[in-house]
């Protein structure tokens, strides 16, 4: 094999092992991505818990990256703190080693079953999860066949003496550790740089004590990730990537010295450890200093997240979202993780509910006192609503293009209905508000027994939404009998004024214009009410 046709070889096989590993990893997330965020916000509690979560959470996706900018999305979304992101960084550290592990057991030979197995399921499979979970061993058969692919051109490898001769200079322990860095960053996994440290050890291309330095430089290469995912997020996201960083820096500090005084004893462990097979070798090493590195540093994951306020000092930027057109959760700078858009959309629509839900009342308050200052703030509010509308709009747009979880991606469009209903009730608040100011023009007079009717309406739907808006964000049930209660209560009462007003109109007891504006009132909280049913039944929609 000359020279060149190596090089391809090796290129086609990385090629294929990178496809096969996002494969693998984004079908997974696909598949049971909603499940496995349910688990990392449930089981985090405490620092113990939440770092087997992470050791199991990052074994399954195989990917201690994705675990980390998911933890990150997760801190800067408020779903999880610091303390409890710290413990399951710490346990992702571990969770990457399984990869290497599988690697070392060399199934090179049953990539072609894989292949044909995930072929098949992809291709007549009808159940959209077989095809995801096919697409995983896909991925796997397409990660193996890159693994021979590598395997090969590293054999050739061997009969040049020029390249044995480069790869065995590399005896600097700081080199190294330089190299493994660089290969990951680029790479953007540790897994990936480990296998190739692993496949160039089993072609004795590489020495085994300084595969142990490369092995730590890719340790704080696989940190990139989350460190760049984390630039545009909130202070705590970037707190939440330093603490991956450090540990891996602080880590790769204490093994190296252990290299460098005991190095003859690590080797003689890991050498009975993993027999005579320089791939065992390095997938154990590495299995090693990653479990060592926790036992030694969980105990002061406190210590590290506090080390990363003093690295990002101060609190959050105040920002007032209720009065500025801006977005809190979404947007170009917060964290972006397809496993959590659909939760940060949701933390975003509650946000644009809330504040419809106030402009009502606002709307109603200005209607009784007619305050002008009320009215202009309502319709200020307004134009804050109407932004957030298209801007979120927008936001599941580009989500639905993106690799999202199939829970996720079924609630989908029950948010698009859900962002125009909370849009309507706003709009039904301007229309209060064109009413107050409607009162102040022509001097309309209300009746105490209308004001106090239209009190007793505005409580029913002021509690039809906040029943409406909990089941919407947390997509439980618990009151659903309560808004249809509260639904038919809102259109029997809407009928039952409608009569009393009429009966006002026919006795002459109120004006032609308050009684068009009262008219008007009652109905636009009826349909109020209507959207609000709406918001409560999109989780049922989402759910078929």
């Amino acid at each position: 094999m000359g020279i060149g046709e190596m090089i391809l070889s090796l290129a086609g096989g990385l090629g294929l092992f990178l496809l096969g590993m996002r494969m693998m990893s984004d079908s997974i997330e696909k598949a049971a991505g909603d499940r496995l965020r349910g688990i990392l916000e449930m089981f985090t509690k405490n620092r113990l818990m939440g770092m087997l979560v992470g050791v199991v959470f990052t074994a399954i996706i195989q990917s201690s990256s994705a675990c980390t900018v998911m933890v990150v999305s997760f801190v800067n979304s408020g779903l999880m703190n610091l303390y409890q992101a710290a413990g399951v960084i710490l346990g992702a550290n571990i969770g990457t080693t399984v990869t290497s592990q599988l690697v070392a057991f060399n199934l090179s030979e049953w990539a072609p079953v894989f292949l044909l197995a995930g072929v098949v399921a992809v291709m007549f499979a009808k159940k959209q999860i077989v095809v995801k979970l096919g697409n995983v061993v896909l991925g796997f058969g397409v990660l193996f066949m890159g693994l021979s692919g590598m395997s090969s051109a590293m054999s050739g490898m061997r009969d040049m003496p020029q390249i044995v001769s480069l790869l065995h200079s590399l005896t600097n322990p700081l080199l190294a550790i330089v190299v493994g860095t660089l290969l990951t960053a680029v790479i953007q996994s540790s897994s990936v740089t480990v296998s190739i440290v692993l496949l160039m050890a089993n072609q004795g291309l590489l020495e085994l004590p300084i595969c142990l330095f490369i092995i730590l430089g890719c340790n704080i290469g696989a940190c990139s990730s989350a460190l760049l995912a984390s630039m545009t997020g909130k202070k705590d996201a970037k707190r939440a990537a330093l603490i991956h960083f450090l540990f891996n820096v602080i880590g790769t500090v204490i093994m190296s010295v252990i290299f460098l005084v005991a190095m003859r004893y690590v080797l003689a462990f890991l050498g009975a450890l993993s027999g005579e097979n320089p791939g065992r070798f390095v997938a154990n090493a590495h299995t090693c200093i990653k479990i060592f590195q926790v036992i030694l540093l969980f105990p002061f994951s406190g210590w590290l997240v506090r080390l990363t306020y003093l690295l990002v000092p101060g609190d959050e930027q105040k920002f007032n979202y209720h009065e500025s057109y801006a977005l809190q959760y979404i947007g170009d700078k917060v964290v972006f993780n397809p496993a959590t858009a659909v939760v940060e959309a949701v933390n975003e629509l509650q946000r644009m509910a809330e504040l419809a839900s106030e402009n009502l009342n606002r709307a109603m308050n200005a209607l009784v006192t007619l305050d002008e200052e009320d009215i202009q703030e309502v319709y200020k509010v307004e134009e804050n609503i109407n932004f957030l509308n298209h801007a979120i709009t927008n936001y599941l747009v580009k989500i639905n293009q993106s690799t999202l979880p199939i829970e996720d991606l079924k609630s989908l469009g029950a948010l698009f209905h859900v962002v125009n209903d909370i849009e309507r009730i706003g709009d039904h608040a301007e229309n209060i508000a064109d009413a107050a100011r409607r009162r102040l023009e022509t001097g309309a007079v209300f009746s105490k027994s209308a004001l106090r009717e239209l009190g007793q309406m505005m409580d029913m739907v002021n509690d039809i939404i906040r029943y409406s808006v909990e089941m919407f964000v947390t997509r439980s049930e618990e009151h659903m009998a309560d808004v249809q209660r509260l639904e038919d209560a809102i259109d029997e009462k809407e009928r039952e004024l409608q009569e009393r007003h009429l009966k006002r109109l026919t006795k002459k007891k109120c004006t032609p214009v308050a009684g068009m504006l009262y008219s008007d009132l009652i109905s636009g909280l009826e349909r109020v009410a209507d959207h609000a049913t709406n918001i409560a039944f999109a989780i049922q929609d989402s759910r078929q």
